[in-house]
């Protein structure tokens, strides 16, 4: 999807990380949905400003192409 993002089962088992590294997207995702400011997720992970971006647009990209289903009302 991008190149700062890798997919290799060898690591994390074939999750999403930031390349170079072994930190899961869902990670600097998560810290960001928890409050943590985007500086401080950079320090804590050390992975730069471009990582950051590069980890919100993989999730944005899956968001965008997911696909709803709702369930038709039974009432």
């Amino acid at each position: 999807m991008n190149d700062r993002i890798v997919i290799d089962p060898s690591i994390r088992h074939g999750k999403p990380v930031i390349r170079g590294t072994r930190v899961p997207v869902h990670r600097v995702i998560g810290s960001l949905a928890g409050g943590s400011e985007p500086h401080e997720v950079c320090e804590e992970y050390a992975i730069s400003d471009a990582d950051l971006r590069a980890a919100l647009a993989y999730a944005e990209e899956l968001i965008e192409h997911e696909e709803a289903h709702p369930l038709p009302h039974t009432w």
